[in-house]
Order: structure tokens, then C-alpha cells, then sequence
């Protein structure tokens, strides 16, 4: 199912906080990526209920110094119990700017709402 289209609007609250931590990571490009998050704006969501979302940098932006594709963060996402319920995977487009972050899970109900940091254990790949 394609993204759907929303009308832009600032990150909210857990979109910006998953960001920070995974983006906090030690990584090429990390920095620059930070950097972006006062310009990134949702632009689409990956469906009804979906909490994955199409992201856009506006202009001006600090481009980071790596290859597009998904950020070298592993962001596993863990219940209360400790079980693993899904990962974070953040998208970077052409140009290196921040394109989408998407939650992937195992469980049998698709989340309603981002994690919060203090679930999701992050290693650099």
C-alpha cells in the first residue's frame, strides 16, 4: 500500500523524541542529520492507524555525509517484560536528508503509538 499524502506538519512529540535518540547514536553523517530535525516535517503516513511516516527536510539543509538508504542504527524495540516487539528504522533519501521512520514489529496487532526511548535498545551497525 503506498504512503498517503498528509498535509505537512511539524514532528510531534514521539516522532521527535524516537528521532533524537536514534540520531544520537555515534555514527558518519549522525550530526548532520540532528541538525535536520528543526526542518522535518511528516509529509505522508504509510497508512490508516499507521504510525510510519514519509518525512521531508525543507530547505535550507545540511546535507549528512553518507549514502542514502537506512541509517546504520539498530533501534530494537522491547516490552515491559523485555520481550522484543519490533525495530525503529530510520530512511535517508538521495540527498542525505531524513525520509521516513518507520516502526516494523513481530507482534500480531500493529502498534498505535511510537515507544517510548527508554523501550528501544539502539546499536550502531
Amino acid at each position: 500500500m503506498p504512503p498517503v499524502p498528509v498535509e505537512p506538519r511539524p514532528l510531534n512529540g514521539s516522532e521527535r523524541a524516537v528521532l533524537e535518540w536514534i540520531l544520537s547514536a555515534d555514527f558518519t553523517g549522525a550530526a548532520a542529520l540532528r541538525s535536520q530535525l528543526e526542518r522535518t516535517e511528516v509529509v505522508a503516513v504509510w497508512g490508516a492507524g499507521s504510525v510510519s511516516v514519509d518525512l521531508r527536510v525543507r530547505e535550507p539543509v545540511r546535507h549528512a555525509a553518507m549514502a542514502s538508504g537506512l541509517v546504520p542504527v539498530g533501534a530494537h524495540v522491547h516490552d515491559p517484560s523485555g520481550e522484543y516487539v519490533g525495530e525503529l528504522l530510520v530512511w535517508t533519501d538521495g540527498g542525505a536528508t531524513l525520509a521516513a521512520l518507520e516502526y516494523a514489529w513481530v507482534t500480531d496487532e500493529m502498534p498505535t503509538a511510537l515507544p517510548a526511548t527508554d523501550a528501544v535498545r539502539l546499536s550502531v551497525r
